[in-house]
């Protein structure tokens, strides 16, 4: 049977990637005082920021319950289809619970928990989508991703603590003193959470090249074949030097994706958040 891959919204896949490999995406919800949208849909990171500038609130994102996980499965299904899908990981939300809950009305629906977020789950995601191609069954594919998710590095330096605060996730005194003293921290996904790993300090396009450097020189153990660089509203000089310094750190890569996160991601860590992420052999 056909294996049709399907995410959920927050892996942060360009529109070419999509097409490219024809994921399916289910948008997650955002609330934005009185009006909820689609992540990617009818919510940009635009908003989700001019939202936080006006109100100075943060936006709301819930997760897809299961009948929306069943009512999304059903249509591949029902033409022919196993499915595989990637959910954000389940130490970040309940969407992975729920999407097993609603994988159980069919005999052909896998699950994956990516333990991730971003494009540390969309390296996954098209890792499954490749294994797919190659004629892999759904069961095969969800075994290999599976294994794969712990290689993944995944980690974000974030200009401003202002986003994790109002989402209590840092003290007020931790991003007033950040914000003062001008420190860029760098978040790792480990163990499937969110982790502080080390704190740089300056302007962010500064910061951003020091965090490329720590993340590739010297290191053997990645896996080359795809490097992300995802962003949240940096400006456009900032993400170019950048990818010019990974090409530089990794002339043999086999290709560098640049992708802009989504607003699911945006209102976790706010503008200006870069990565730069990959799977480690």
């Amino acid at each position: 049977m056909p294996v049709k891959i399907t995410s959920d919204s927050t892996c942060d896949l360009s529109r070419e990637i999509l097409e490219k490999y024809d994921i399916e995406l289910l948008p997650i919800p955002v609330t934005l005082g009185e009006r909820t949208g689609l992540d990617g849909v009818d919510v940009s990171p635009d908003d989700v920021c001019a939202y936080v500038a006006g109100s100075g609130m943060l936006p709301k994102t819930t997760a897809v319950n299961p009948a929306g996980y069943a009512d999304f499965f059903r249509p591949w299904v029902e033409k022919g289809c196993d499915v595989v899908h990637f959910s954000l990981g389940a130490g970040f939300s309940s969407t992975y619970r729920n999407a097993v809950l609603a994988a159980e009305e069919f005999e052909n629906v896998f699950v994956v928990d990516s333990a991730n977020l971003s494009s540390g789950q969309g390296l996954l995601v098209v890792l499954g989508a490749e294994l797919a191609a190659q004629g892999r069954s759904a069961e095969e594919i969800q075994a290999i991703c599976t294994q794969t998710a712990p290689r993944v590095e995944a980690s974000f330096v974030i200009d401003t603590l202002d986003f994790l605060y109002k989402g209590g996730r840092c003290s007020a005194l931790a991003a007033f003193g950040a914000n003062v003293l001008k420190i860029k921290p760098c978040i790792e996904v480990r163990d499937g959470l969110m982790t502080p790993a080390k704190k740089y300090r300056g302007r962010i396009d500064k910061v951003t090249l020091e965090y490329v450097d720590d993340r590739l020189l010297g290191r053997d153990d990645i896996d080359k074949s795809r490097i992300f660089v995802t962003h949240t509203q940096c400006p456009r000089e900032t993400v170019e030097k950048v990818v010019a310094r990974v090409k530089e750190l990794a002339p043999d890569a086999g290709e560098i994706l640049e992708t802009d996160a989504g607003a699911t991601v945006t209102t976790h860590c706010g503008p200006n958040t870069l990565g730069v992420l990959f799977i480690r052999k």
